[in-house]
């Protein structure tokens, strides 16, 4: 799967869900330990979540200074 532009929709202070241009959740961004960190998350058949699975799994714990879109998409899906 290639991602293209991700977008990240606040579900509170210190999580966001990152999603792709159609809506696909593909992972959490946490704000642990004063870091901002991907959590990568998949879904199985039946629609049970993998953590750490799905089109982002290498990219799990990657950790970031923001919550930026632009930045977080330039690191979790370049081109």
């Amino acid at each position: 799967m290639t991602v293209q532009a991700l977008t990240l929709s606040q579900v509170n202070d210190g999580v966001y869900r990152v999603l792709t241009g159609p809506g696909l959740h593909v992972g959490n961004l946490k704000l642990i330990g004063g870091q901002w960190k991907f959590k990568a998350i998949g879904y199985g058949p039946q629609g049970e979540v993998i953590p750490g699975g799905g089109p982002l799994t290498g990219r799990h714990n990657t950790t970031f200074a923001a919550p930026d879109a632009a930045v977080i998409t330039a690191v979790l899906a370049p081109p």
